[in-house]
């Protein structure tokens, strides 16, 4: 049946979502804006000369005001520079990489000219550790930073993209989806069965869930700290063990009022590595498929043709062209293009302003961020609406306090996804799944809703207006602190972060949707609406203690802390709702709902954690920390527990025997452990359910619950009062070091945990009236090397060239599991293995029609196969010629990459700056490449097996077999490894004087490419990076100003 493409009639969102919040944010901004300027004073205008040690003039030095990254110019080709100071009093900050930070006071004067000397060690860098901050010279701890600028290189909707390939010893696989990010692994994976996502942390605040993090702009992140050993994970107890992110957001410096703007368009395209099969392929290929299943002659004829392929009249019109003139030519058969009607090009903008500034006593910033992301696939988008505020007040010098807020406001339009397990992911895949010969259109222009004939193959043409998926989310993040100077050393701090999020989710799948039957006969529509709001709150009073003495550096850290989650779910859904246009609108519409349901959830934690820094002659650094978690969804008597950490550092450069040694500027050995916590226990886990059983009593049925019931297929497991978390301990050592006058810098760390009590699930007896239990039983391995290199190749007047590089290798390995040292092939869990990994037949090629193949394939048959020419050949590990799965089956592979890798170089000529991102993850494999081959379905081009073509890489068709030859999963892995050019940047920095002369601080304009193509791949139909076929390249153009 032919039906007209309906389009769901869409609500009118961008006019009323985000609009008062957008207005209101910008109202308030100018009203900050108008604030802080009245603390300023008349700017007064000053001009210099930048040079080095030995006179030589230093263009692309950065000049701003006191830390300010807004109000700032750079020096031209002739060290020379312009810039305007808001009053006599402020203090000007010239940097430039490789040389020592010089902050100078304008002290009345109008030139001020400046040398700049090299910068020996670069270890007064602070860092967030975690409840504190410190010098990166004082650390003990593994720790990888990546600052803003790192993050502004290219435009990134979220974290993960800013972060991926920039630090050692995290990986982060992709997701081009607009509104999605990919998954963040740090130092590998631990746990089998609970989550390995990191713990985020927001100025200070534990976020209650991962998805929170995805909510920030990244143009209002200052800093990004990743804390990777236990030595400085610990401090963070029963959440610590997959590693910790530390976020700062921006805020304002002292002496400094500015406005920022940031602009980037994006223009984006899919591509598709993948090449499928046109119609004359196709046609020849069901062809050959029904010749295996002997229901098609050896030379083609126009009555053969038709009975397989006249199901549909308007395709098979196209098929007769092919029969032009009495004789097959498969070239007259046009192939449709079915992708190119579900994509498009797709425009991102993104557009950032911030404001910041402040006195001695009041500090203030605050920021406005809309961005707005098209899919390269119809249907799929996402905006966001973001805003960071942040004041900060000292009235008298003991006493200061402040708040923050990160808000956002944002719509996804998520687009297809099949309801069906082994379904099209999206609506491009479902595209890539019609018939080639096929048409989507009749000669009406109507939609023909079954192209080519088969009931199983339904056009997604318009599906983008009848499958809707819209994902609004709002999401407020506070914190707020107050914080005293008790005396001399001594200080108290309390911060309290609340956290709310909320997300509505509305589905609706209209009856011309595919997911409903594509507007066939029974098609019926469907709609659900679903709610989740969370709220947190966590209260932290922290003491702190520092002092000195002769050499020595004392400092301590107090803390007592108190988490409270609340989750709230509902969810409902509704079928042959009477109007198209309500979508999830007005569900009382129907007599009753199909489904629906409420949920609660809430969970608390205190703790309490005490730390000591401890420091010798500014050379021998010791850490150690201990933290006390009880939490609540542990029973009594388990509630609480324990999690320490040491780490010692010693500074070599600071020895006497290391005095005559000019060219190590830096070298300092440390060495770390402690233990940390899988908080993987679900809040109710520990007090069991109830099953609901149905009780005949004569012609009445009653209903009962019973706490289990063992002749269920999946029974409620019996709770176990003894859970507690998993623990990781972890032993870390590690080396920093800058040679050279700094021109080689880095770190290196080597590392190995283990993991013990893993949460698993365990039989347990049946007469027990419970068939399995969840225990802390099992233990696995984790060991790896990461590095961090930072070289300056080279230095001139007018050029210069760094490097930066990442590296990072990891294997994991199960120990024990439930039954201690035995397999448990179920789960695909192997003592001595990786974690995650691929079992299966071993792929040994096809098939022949040789004699000793025949002679291979009769030992087979004899006991019990139907091997023939062209079908999948398969490794016989015990000899025995005969395949099963006992024997037979192997390690195919991991899914985790063995290591992963990312490189920028970046060249400056005079204002121009050039640099190039390259990433890699290697030795990890993909399931991809088994093909069923029936000659039913669209089929990826392939060189398979026929008589004429004796292929050895795919077996022969067959359409009597939906499901392909039956040793076809051995295809399916793959090695994904590939290095992939991200990146490639071009920007030019407008001289000082033409900025004042514009009255302006600084700009810079830049142009991008995005994902330009991989260097290295060994699979070529699928980009390993994402998983799938097709990914997404597009240029960039950028404005930065600072005003």
């Amino acid at each position: 049946m032919n039906k007209k493409l309906r389009e769901v009639p869409q609500t009118s969102r961008r006019a009323s979502f985000g609009g008062r919040f957008f207005r209101l944010v910008l109202l308030g901004m100018v009203f900050l804006w108008g604030a802080l300027g009245s603390l300023e004073a008349q700017g007064r205008a000053i001009s210099g000369t930048v040079t080095d040690t030995q006179g030589f003039p230093m263009p692309g030095v950065n000049i701003t005001v006191k830390e300010s990254p807004g109000v700032g110019v750079i020096t031209d080709i002739d060290g020379k520079y312009q810039i305007t100071a808001p009053n006599d009093n402020a203090v000007l900050v010239y940097s430039f990489i490789g040389f020592q930070v010089e902050e100078i006071s304008v002290s009345g004067r109008s030139v001020i000219d400046v040398i700049l000397m090299e910068d020996m060690l670069g270890l007064e860098e602070v860092v967030v550790v975690g409840y504190g901050v410190q010098r990166r010279s004082d650390l003990t701890g593994a720790l990888s930073s990546v600052s803003s600028e790192e993050i502004q290189r290219m435009p990134v909707a979220n974290m993960a993209q800013a972060i991926q390939g920039r630090a050692s010893g995290i990986d982060i696989t992709s997701n081009e989806r607009p509104g999605e990010s990919g998954t963040i692994r740090i130092r590998g994976q631990r746990s089998l069965t609970a989550s390995s996502d990191p713990l985020y942390v927001v100025d200070g605040i534990p976020l209650a869930s991962k998805d929170a993090i995805n909510n920030i702009n990244p143009a209002d992140i200052e800093s990004i700290d990743i804390l990777k050993d236990a030595s400085s994970t610990a401090i963070y107890g029963s959440r610590g063990a997959n590693g910790v992110i530390l976020v700062t957001t921006k805020r304002a410096k002292k002496d400094a009022l500015s406005m920022n703007y940031r602009g980037t368009l994006t223009i984006e395209k899919m591509y598709d590595r993948m090449e499928m099969m046109n119609s004359a392929d196709y046609i020849e290929f069901r062809r050959d498929a029904y010749r295996t299943a002997g229901s098609y002659p050896d030379v083609p004829t126009r009555d053969a043709d038709l009975a397989i392929f006249g199901m549909d009249d308007y395709a098979w019109a196209n098929i007769e062209q092919g029969w032009a003139g009495g004789s097959w030519d498969g070239s007259r058969v046009s192939t449709t293009d079915w992708t190119d009607m579900v994509t498009r090009t797709a425009l991102t903008q993104e557009h950032n302003l911030s404001v910041s500034g402040g006195s001695d006593n009041v500090l203030a910033y605050g920021s406005f961020g809309y961005l707005n992301q098209e899919g390269t696939q119809l249907g799929q988008e996402f905006e966001r609406f973001s805003t960071n505020l942040n004041v900060e007040v000292t009235p008298v010098d003991w006493f200061k306090y402040g708040a923050s807020v990160n808000a956002s406001s944002s719509m996804q339009e998520y687009g297809f996804d099949s309801t069906s397990p082994s379904g099209a992911r999206s609506l491009y895949a479902a595209a890539l799944g019609m018939l080639p010969y096929a048409v989507p259109f009749d000669d009406n222009g109507d939609r023909i809703n079954l192209p080519g004939g088969d009931v199983n193959i339904l056009n997604p043409i318009g599906d983008e207006k009848y499958s809707i998926d819209e994902r609004k989310t709002y999401r407020l993040l506070g914190s707020l602190f107050a914080e005293v100077n008790l005396m001399e050393g001594l200080r108290y701090r309390m911060n309290f972060g609340p956290d709310y999020y909320q997300r509505n989710r509305g589905i609706y799948r209209d009856a011309m949707s595919m997911n409903r039957g594509g507007g066939e006969p029974g098609s019926t529509n469907y709609a659900q609406y679903s709610t989740d709001s969370r709220f947190s709150w966590t209260l932290d009073n922290l003491v702190y203690y520092n002092t000195s003495f002769d050499q020595h550096n004392l400092g301590l850290t107090f803390l007592q802390t108190a988490t409270s989650n609340r989750t709230e779910t509902s969810q409902m859904t509704a079928e042959n709702l009477p109007w198209n246009a309500q979508k999830w609108h007005q569900l009382n519409s129907v007599s009753a709902l199909s489904g629906f349901g409420t949920n609660l959830v809430e969970t608390t934690m205190t703790s309490y954690m005490g730390r000591v820094n401890y420091g010798f002659a500014d050379k021998y650094l010791l850490t150690a920390s201990a933290r006390w978690d009880g939490a609540s969804q542990l029973a009594e008597g388990n509630k609480w527990d324990f999690f320490p950490s040491a780490a010692l550092a010693w500074r070599l450069e600071q020895e006497d025997f290391l005095a005559g040694v000019h060219w190590v500027n830096q070298l300092k050995a440390r060495v770390g452990v402690g233990t940390t916590g899988n908080s993987a226990i679900g809040a109710y886990q520990t007090l069991g359910a109830i099953t609901q059983l149905y009780y005949t009593w004569g012609e009445s049925v009653d209903g009962g619950y019973v706490s289990s019931d063992a002749s269920l297929a999946t029974p409620n497991p019996m709770a176990n009062q003894d859970l507690g978390w998993e623990k990781t301990t972890q032993w870390n050592l590690g080396v920093d070091f800058s040679f050279l006058n700094s021109t080689i810098n880095g770190s290196l760390d080597v590392y190995t945990s283990r993991t013990s009590d893993l949460l698993m699930r365990m039989g347990i007896p049946a007469l027990t009236g419970y068939t399995t239990t969840f225990a802390n039983v099992g233990e696995t391995s984790n060991k790896g090397i990461d590095l961090n290199l930072n070289t300056y190749n080279f230095r001139g007047r007018d050029f210069s060239w760094t490097t930066d590089l990442v590296f990072s290798a990891n294997r994991d390995k199960i120990e024990e599991l439930s039954m201690g040292k035995v397999d448990d092939i179920n789960n695909l869990w192997f003592i001595g293995e990786r974690l995650a990994v691929g079992y299966d037949y071993l792929f040994d090629g096809i098939w022949q029609d040789t004699p000793e193949d025949l002679a291979e394939m009769a030992k087979f048959n004899a006991n019990g196969h139907a091997f023939q020419p062209g079908s999948i050949r398969v490794k016989d590990l015990d000899g025995d010629y005969q395949i099963d799965p006992d024997n037979d089956r192997g390690i195919v592979g991991h899914s985790a990459p063995s290591w992963t890798a990312g490189l920028t170089n970046t060249f400056t000529y005079k204002n121009w700056d050039f640099s190039f991102f390259i990433y890699s993850r290697w030795n990890f494999m993909v399931e991809t490449g088994a093909e069923r081959l029936q000659g039913r379905f669209a089929q990826r081009k392939v060189n398979y097996w026929t008589p004429d073509n004796p292929s050895t890489e795919y077996p022969r068709p067959n359409y009597n077999n939906f499901d392909g030859d039956v040793y076809r999963t051995s295809m399916n892995y793959q090695d994904g490894s590939f290095i992939k050019l991200r990146n490639v940047s071009l920007g030019y920095n407008l001289p000082a004087n033409v900025a004042s002369r514009l009255g302006i601080s600084n700009m810079k304009v830049f142009g991008q490419l995005m994902n330009p193509g991989l260097l290295y791949s060994k699979i070529d139909w699928i980009d390993p990076d994402l998983g799938g076929s097709t990914f997404n390249r597009g240029v960039v153009f950028g404005v930065n100003i600072g005003f």
